[in-house]
């Protein structure tokens, strides 16, 4: 795996997961009973976003490492997930057929 793949492979990761992670402990201006004029009962009022920016980044790491390890390590590869994709891949010369 170059660089840039692992740079491109980590930031997906970690959209992924702070996709996740952002709507987990918010609180809503519903939940506190402060609704401000014009505004959404469901509108954000506490975030949070630095702690998750962290938290995924950690879970990031740790995920990006299992991942690369696979990759790297040849445990499986390209020609493997064609072939559990379309099957066995087809002789150059036909299927003499």
């Amino acid at each position: 795996m170059a660089v840039m793949s692992g740079i491109v492979l980590f930031t997906v990761i970690w959209s992924m997961v702070f996709m996740i992670l952002l709507p987990v402990r918010v609180q809503t201006q519903g939940d506190l009973g402060q609704i401000v004029e014009g505004t959404h009962a469901g509108a954000p009022e506490h975030h949070h976003l630095k702690k998750k920016a962290l938290w995924t980044t950690g879970v990031s790491i740790v995920l990006w490492a299992i991942i690369a390890g696979i990759i790297l390590s040849g445990w499986f590869t390209v020609a493997d997930v064609e072939r559990w994709l379309h099957g066995a891949p087809t002789p150059i010369g036909g299927t003499n057929g």
